[in-house]
């Protein structure tokens, strides 16, 4: 019986390759999925030196707070499944 296994590293060692349907898991479990971020400010034809209104700048501060959520998130998830060391 043999297994060919779907992430490898290729000959002469350099590349680590993870072929279609393989996962790099920690103890067989895959990362949880993150779900895809949503930007929802318009400042179209604003002048946002002048014109920016309170609304808009709250909005703006809710998308980075959700960008942030969202990159730390990923980097959970690298991190548990041993791609990048823990901080």
């Amino acid at each position: 019986m043999s297994y060919n296994s779907k992430i490898y590293m290729a000959q002469g060692g350099d590349d680590l390759v993870v072929a279609e349907g393989g996962k790099i898991t920690d103890d067989g479990t895959q990362a949880s999925h993150i779900e895809d971020l949503a930007v929802t400010t318009d400042l179209t034809g604003v002048d946002t030196a002048t014109d920016m209104t309170a609304a808009q700048a709250a909005q703006i501060e809710a998308d980075l707070a959700a960008t942030q959520a969202k990159l730390n998130a990923i980097l959970a998830a690298l991190e548990g499944v041993g791609i990048l060391a823990a901080s």
